[in-house]
């Protein structure tokens, strides 16, 4: 389970690649809460969840959202991960303001705090653990992988989307380079969940194969195709077995759903 952390990294980078064109209503509310579980291999090895609320930074309402991954049972005494992502973006514009990568994955840790700056695209980058300090540039658009989460939910022309069209997006989650990734879009499709069948857009983002994934196009997402468009589903093809995480709770979505609740 070193890459339980693929788990919020790859949700967020299905909605993260049309950033910048806005809706005056949102998709989301502060409250929203949506839990996934994960299996590595037939192992239900750890649970991913994702929050977001209103709160107050530098005298700025903003949304301030986590993401949280960790081991769970057997797979917890053989490799205990616990990895926090928290992201501080704009109401208005969705622009990152904070990044933080807290992780533990099995000894391995990692610490670290970005600053943005939108007027001279420019990211500040502190390593907590060993003090070290880095700036880096940027082009606009850049958003973390959390704040990337909710950003394409409110974007106008996702419906639009023909099947097999491509998107791409720079995005920054470590502390030494921005990435860029690209996104294609496979189609529509009805898929069983744990709360009912629901229509969905099925995406796969344009992964470097090599060193954690099979080949190029290993992963494979569902959204619900509603005003929510939650995650419902995610299948990756490790080098090294498979994973799959889909949605296991969910709280305080803003508009109506056909996902039904478990009783």
């Amino acid at each position: 389970m070193k890459h339980l952390s693929i788990v919020i990294i790859f949700f967020s980078l299905l909605v993260s690649p049309i950033v910048g064109a806005q809706t005056a209503e949102l998709p989301f509310k502060g409250g929203e809460w949506l839990r996934f579980k994960v299996k590595y291999g037939v192992f239900n090895a750890s649970i991913a969840t994702m929050a977001v609320n209103e709160e107050m930074y530098n005298g700025e309402k903003v949304f301030h959202a986590v993401g949280k991954g960790a081991t769970t049972g057997l797979a917890r005494i053989f490799f205990k991960v616990d990895d926090t992502y928290e992201s501080y973006f704009g109401i208005t514009d969705g622009k990152p303001r904070l990044f933080i990568r807290n992780i533990y994955e099995g000894g391995y840790t990692k610490y670290l705090k970005m600053y943005f700056n939108h007027t001279s695209n420019k990211v500040k980058i502190n390593n907590v653990e060993n003090g070290n300090i880095t700036e880096i540039n940027f082009q606009p658009g850049l958003q973390d992988v959390i704040s990337a989460f909710y950003a394409l939910r409110h974007h106008p022309n996702i419906e639009n989307m023909k099947v097999g069209g491509q998107i791409s997006m720079d995005m920054i989650f470590d502390d030494d380079e921005v990435y860029k990734f690209k996104l294609k879009l496979l189609g529509r499709e009805k898929v069983k969940t744990h709360f009912g069948t629901v229509n969905t857009l099925k995406f796969c983002p344009l992964v470097q194969d090599g060193r954690v994934f099979k080949e190029e196009e290993s992963i494979t997402m569902w959204i619900t195709d509603d005003k929510n468009k939650v995650p419902v589903k995610l299948k990756a093809s490790l080098r090294v077995g498979s994973l799959v995480a889909e949605l296991d709770g969910f709280n305080n979505l803003k508009n109506d759903t056909n996902l039904k609740k478990k009783k």
